[in-house]
């Protein structure tokens, strides 16, 4: 499914969500459960829509993670350019999954973020304290049906809107 040109407007306003969702303050002890909103969005989008969000996009939206959280600058970029490869390579795969299936991809692919994440942290020398780093993947599987869910009803209501 291709997203309309009268549509373009809610692909940003789901990213700007989950910016800040991103950016909430959390509790400490609940700070290493925090989804990774901005994938999830990002591979929501490059399922449905690999024509418009593809590594161009991803490698924006990696930036302005970047800058956003003060991170080394290019570390999100290029994990999230990475796994939105893989995304755009088996967009049809996926998208023919049932949503408990799609969640367990999206659970490997947020692993395979956080790796890269990981392997980057580790050669500038600031790893996490915690295994706890990885239970973000565990709540992006869990959340998963509830993201898409909601990101594919708001492009619905707002294309019905448009119309």
């Amino acid at each position: 499914m291709i997203v309309q040109t009268e549509n373009w407007l809610i692909i940003p306003v789901t990213f700007l969500i989950a910016f800040i969702l991103m950016l909430l303050p959390m509790p400490d002890w609940t700070a290493w459960l925090r989804p990774a909103w901005v994938l999830m969005v990002l591979i929501y989008w490059t399922m449905t829509a690999p024509h418009q969000v593809n590594l161009g996009i991803a490698w924006i939206v990696g930036v302005m993670m970047d800058l956003l959280n003060g991170t080394l600058l290019g570390e999100h970029a290029l994990a999230l350019t990475i796994v939105t490869y893989l995304v755009v390579r088996m967009h049809a795969r996926l998208r023919m999954f049932p949503l408990l299936q799609q969640g367990l991809s999206v659970f490997l692919l947020v692993l395979l973020y956080q790796f890269i994440l990981f392997c980057i942290q580790g050669f500038i020398g600031e790893l996490p304290s915690s295994w706890l780093y990885w239970l973000s993947a565990m709540t992006s599987m869990v959340l998963w049906p509830w993201v898409f869910n909601m990101i594919r009803d708001g492009r619905r209501r707002f294309r019905a809107a448009s119309l």
